[in-house]
């Protein structure tokens, strides 16, 4: 992988399909308080702001309320609480990894570049869905949303992974699913290459300011990477690696 020293990943969506799951988990929560179901498509657009807005969003849509009304008055901790016993039981059931990820970590490694992970999920979910998915060993350094005291986009944790391994934003990439990701690098000077196949709240990635939308990680792996020779000013259509 020419050119990098560093190559940070998010989670859900970019690494791992986990809309499925979550879905589940959040329908066992509001079944428990006796709420209609959401629709898994709702649910994956809500992925990527963390657990608590994810079920502030299920809660309102199922009792026709609204997300600041929700978190207004206290029902969405007693939800929380019942939902992380529902997503610890649903976890690694229906999630699966996209096609390529784990050749692409491994392609990192062999290439001796550092790996790190940023995301807004929990620590204790990120550890579960890394363990399932055998990729427990996979990072040198994981930042969950409740790692640090803020989560993306603030360029935190991005910028705690350059200090960590002494690495400078020109030779390292941001690799992620969303316009929260790509807000997050470019608040840290970081390249942004963005995957379709996640989470962008419902919306399509290629209008996102990425430097790189890549369609899959075939392409990843194909070409190698060298971000320094991205151009972020290139229209969102040129951008699109084919």
């Amino acid at each position: 992988m020419q050119g990098l020293d560093l190559v940070i990943f998010d989670l859900d969506g970019t690494l791992v399909e986990t809309a499925p799951e979550i879905s589940d988990a959040v329908n066992d929560a509001l079944r428990h308080f006796d709420w209609p179901a959401v629709d898994e498509t709702l649910v994956a657009n809500w992925i990527g702001h963390g657990t608590v807005a994810l079920l502030a969003h299920a809660v309102a849509r199922a009792t026709g309320s609204t997300t600041e009304a929700v978190q207004a008055d206290g029902r969405i901790e007693a939800v929380r609480a019942v939902y992380d016993g529902c997503y610890a039981a649903r976890c690694g059931s229906r999630s699966r990894l996209y096609p390529g990820a784990r050749e692409t970590l491994t392609a990192l490694r062999e290439a001796e570049v550092k790996i790190a992970l940023v995301t807004n999920k929990e620590g204790r979910y990120t550890r579960r869905v890394l363990e399932v998915h055998g990729l427990t060993e996979a990072f040198d350094r994981v930042i969950a949303g409740d790692t640090l005291a803020t989560k993306k986009p603030d360029p935190a944790g991005v910028l705690a992974c350059l200090e960590t391994f002494a690495a400078t934003p020109g030779r390292s990439l941001f690799i992620g699913d969303s316009a929260i990701d790509a807000a997050t690098a470019r608040n840290a000077g970081v390249p942004v290459w963005l995957l379709p196949h996640g989470y962008n709240m419902g919306e399509p990635v290629d209008n996102v300011d990425a430097d790189r939308i890549l369609p899959d990680f075939a392409t990843f792996l194909r070409e190698g990477l060298e971000p320094a020779r991205s151009s972020p000013g290139v229209p969102p259509a040129s951008r699109v690696a084919r």
